[in-house]
């Protein structure tokens, strides 16, 4: 098992909710790192995220896209990039059926701007943030890394896609690449389109939640802080070359989800609008993490339903970041 250092990340997306999460973590457990912060603040990177490390000397916030081979080249010239945590996505299945583009520009050409640079200027590793959505929906069972992808919505595609750009570099270049695939995240900072801080604030205006179909769609849950454990552990120790399921074992379908956001918000299940499902909604995702347990030694610490209410509170506490959002 590898044990490798570092002295300046290059994390993209780090004003989005896990980005900036992840960036938190880091500046906390590793006093000695520099990060460097991209983020195009599209409406879902929020500079309010990283209010409180403003002033911090070790991290630096660069307003940009991943796409603009220019200023990429420009980041990675003039700093020595030791990794590369690409987190920077579009990330919302509703929107990618709507507006596929814009998915398939940032999430495939993107990536590959990023591996670009990150193999001409020979960075340690360049870990590449993906999602258990690229396997396609399963009835029983769970997925390992070494099964095949199948993708089913314009998202899940794009990060399928960029998956196979990372591989063909690590193949053909030698690029140090790993990466994650991730099970639904919930958290602080999360933008209020996603499923808990949707209604969660939407309860909160006395507004009733939009459960699609007949809201048995299975998830499994992880808490915002447990993945990035995972995702440290991944890059300081991850197998170069490899992928790694990140899972919580929380596997719950939303109408469970929304009953329980119900019951901790004391509202009545009346609340509850039923709406047309979504096309092409993926029945259930479950990931295997034997091998991210096996092999780093990674579990997830927080209690599901304690991090639920703590996920409540935190948005019923914290009007002010998310109420202009909503606007």
């Amino acid at each position: 098992m590898e044990n490798r250092e570092f002295k300046t990340l290059l994390v993209t997306g780090g004003a989005g909710f896990i980005g900036s999460n992840f960036i938190h973590y880091m500046l906390r457990k590793y006093n000695g790192y520099k990060i460097i912060n991209l983020d195009k603040l599209t409406y879902a990177g929020n500079l309010e995220n990283l209010k409180d490390i403003d002033d911090i000397e070790n991290h630096r916030f660069i307003k940009g896209d991943i796409c603009n081979r220019d200023l990429v080249e420009d980041i990675f010239s003039n700093n020595k990039i030791d990794a590369v945590i690409n987190f920077a996505a579009e990330s919302h299945v509703d929107r990618s059926i709507t507006d596929p583009g814009v998915f398939i520009q940032t999430d495939v050409y993107g990536v590959f701007v990023l591996l670009e640079a990150a193999t001409k200027y020979k960075s340690k590793v360049f870990l590449q943030i993906s999602t258990d959505e690229v396997y396609g929906s399963i009835e029983k069972g769970s997925f390992k890394e070494n099964d095949p992808l199948a993708p089913n919505s314009p998202y899940s595609a794009s990060k399928a896609s960029a998956e196979m750009i990372v591989r063909s570099f690590f193949k053909t270049y030698q690029t140090p690449i790993l990466v994650t695939r991730t099970s639904n995240n919930f958290g602080p900072y999360q933008y209020p389109e996603k499923i808990i801080p949707l209604f969660v604030t939407n309860l909160i205006d006395g507004r009733k939640v939009p459960l699609y179909g007949d809201g048995m769609n299975v998830r499994d849950w992880i808490y915002v802080s447990d993945n990035c454990i995972a995702l440290d552990m991944v890059l300081h120790k991850g197998k170069i070359g490899e992928v790694y399921n990140i899972g919580a074992d929380n596997e719950k379908p939303n109408i469970w989800i929304t009953k329980k956001i119900l019951k901790i918000l004391n509202k009545p299940k009346t609340m509850i609008e039923p709406v047309a499902d979504r096309m092409g909604h993926d029945r259930r995702y479950s990931v295997n993490c034997k091998k991210i347990e096996k092999e780093l030694g990674w579990k997830p610490e927080v209690d599901f339903e304690e991090a639920l209410h703590r996920t409540v509170y935190w948005y019923v506490n914290n009007e002010k970041w998310w109420r202009p959002l909503k606007k």
